[in-house]
């Protein structure tokens, strides 16, 4: 316990985010699969917006947090191509699809099946999810796979953050919550909701998804 203990103080003094280390990889997937207009659920401060902008004509952020949300929307001022919307994902445009949604950190905030298929109903014919998510550890897999993430997390924050902070960058600032389903219980959602979708576990205790809709799909 002492050794956690230590590390967080570490961790806190060097921070550095998760969620933007898979940005490069979740916008590698969303130019893969040639979507044109993107839409990016909890876009935060706007990190991955501007990483998807340079590979997509539009870009629709939602950020339900005020001032998150004001501060992407003074970034991308004067670029007409990208839109924040100050709202969660149910304040989205139900009769608009995209061809690509990214979710970063953000499914385990919503109840999970019920989210599963409404962003299925997001996606254009032949649209691409790409998720990368958060889930609660439970077992000794989860365990192992927790090691090298512990070992590894206060080398990035050195080499991100080698500056000590006396606060966290406001990009890491957004409201948290504890992950509520296991990865099993993810898998088995998926299965329902998002038949053929690939789920890997990830380092820095995330997982990713990603799903393909069918050419021909309409709305779930």
């Amino acid at each position: 316990m002492a050794l956690l203990s230590h590390l967080n103080r570490f961790n806190q003094r060097h921070p550095w985010s998760h969620n933007d280390h898979y940005g490069p990889w979740t916008a590698g997937r969303v130019a893969a699969s040639g979507a044109r207009h993107v839409l990016d659920v909890g876009c935060g401060t706007g990190n991955l917006a501007a990483l998807l902008r340079r590979r997509a004509v539009t870009v629709t952020g939602l950020e339900p947090d005020p001032g998150t949300a004001r501060a992407a929307a003074r970034r991308f001022a004067d670029d007409p191509a990208v839109t924040i919307v100050e709202a969660g994902f149910a304040g989205r445009d139900p009769q608009r699809r995209f061809d690509a949604v990214t979710v970063v950190a953000v499914l385990h905030h919503l109840p999970l099946l019920p989210t599963l298929r409404e962003l299925r109903g997001c996606l254009a014919p032949g649209g691409r999810l790409v998720v990368v998510g958060c889930y609660r550890e439970a077992g000794r897999a989860d365990l192992l796979a927790s090691l090298p993430a512990l070992l590894l997390n206060p080398v990035m924050g050195l080499v991100k953050h080698p500056a000590r902070a006396d606060a966290p960058p406001l990009h890491m600032t957004a409201p948290t919550a504890a992950p509520r389903e296991t990865l099993g219980e993810i898998r088995a959602a998926a299965a329902q909701a998002l038949p053929g979708a690939r789920i890997r576990r990830r380092l820095f205790w995330r997982y990713s998804l990603v799903y393909d809709a069918p050419a021909g799909h309409g709305p779930a």
